[in-house]
């Protein structure tokens, strides 16, 4: 599924059309700014992108923003060509049944959302208001804040997008076992050394994994989340256990704490 990474990869794939004046624009109508979409984005010209956790957004030149969720299988297709080639639990197939979103521009080049689930979201200024800091940004003083009064899980707090926004399955999964750090772990048990070493994983893998090519580029692949074999870093045997409703990969000997 597209998490932060994703949408991150998605993002750059986006800046082909910074400085394109959109044409015409088609929507599935279960969307429910269809009609406004249609009507409004018209004669803009998109001045440029960002991403906001796993949000990314189109800044027009009256303004408003569009914003692209692609929910738990979209792909962001520009000019025919997705800039990822795996996305896993999805088809790689390019269906244009599929098509959710259609955006043409002036010069004919396209902009497409393809989702075969139908949960790609897409809206015209968005309140991100309530999304965390970015897995990309994180700061251990914030962190600390932000955990220091949960007791839940803390592999559920941070998939929770309120707490940190971009955070998705593989990365969590991955970046609690490169720091040592049981997913099961009460949030507020865990002390400052704790999270500076996540906060180190998360600056050491995760930009590593964007230029492999997304989530699914790390220690803790979709082979070895399948297979479940022993731990690469200690050998002991991985469990796959089910921690707030997701999979999760683990290994009880050295992720400890």
């Amino acid at each position: 599924m597209p998490e932060g990474l994703e949408a991150e990869i998605y993002r750059r794939s986006a800046d082909h059309v910074v400085a394109r004046r959109v044409a015409r624009v088609e929507v599935d109508d279960h969307q429910a700014m269809a009609a406004e979409l249609v009507r409004e984005l018209p004669g803009r010209t998109v001045e440029a992108t960002r991403r906001r956790g796993k949000h990314v957004l189109l800044d027009l030149d009256d303004g408003r923003s569009l914003a692209l969720h692609f929910g738990m299988t979209g792909r962001l297709i520009v000019d025919g060509v997705s800039a990822i080639d795996r996305l896993e639990y999805a088809s790689g197939r390019d269906d244009p049944a599929w098509n959710r979103l259609v955006v043409t521009f002036d010069d004919a080049t396209t902009l497409r959302v393809n989702d075969p689930r139908r949960w790609a979201v897409f809206t015209l200024d968005p309140d991100l208001a309530r999304l965390g800091p970015d897995f990309l940004t994180l700061d251990v003083d914030d962190l600390v804040v932000r955990l220091g009064r949960r007791r839940a899980a803390v592999k559920t707090i941070l998939l929770d997008q309120s707490v940190v926004a971009g955070f998705g399955n593989m990365c969590v999964d991955e970046v609690l076992w490169q720091s040592g750090i049981s997913p099961a772990a009460p949030a507020n048990s865990l002390d400052r050394a704790r999270l500076e070493a996540f906060v180190a994983a998360c600056g050491e893998h995760l930009p590593a994994m964007l230029e492999r090519g997304g989530s699914h580029t790390g220690t803790l692949d979709p082979e070895a989340r399948s297979a479940v074999p022993p731990c690469p870093r200690d050998g002991a045997p991985m469990r796959r256990d089910t921690i707030g409703g997701r999979t999760t990969i683990w290994c009880p000997v050295h992720q400890t704490g």
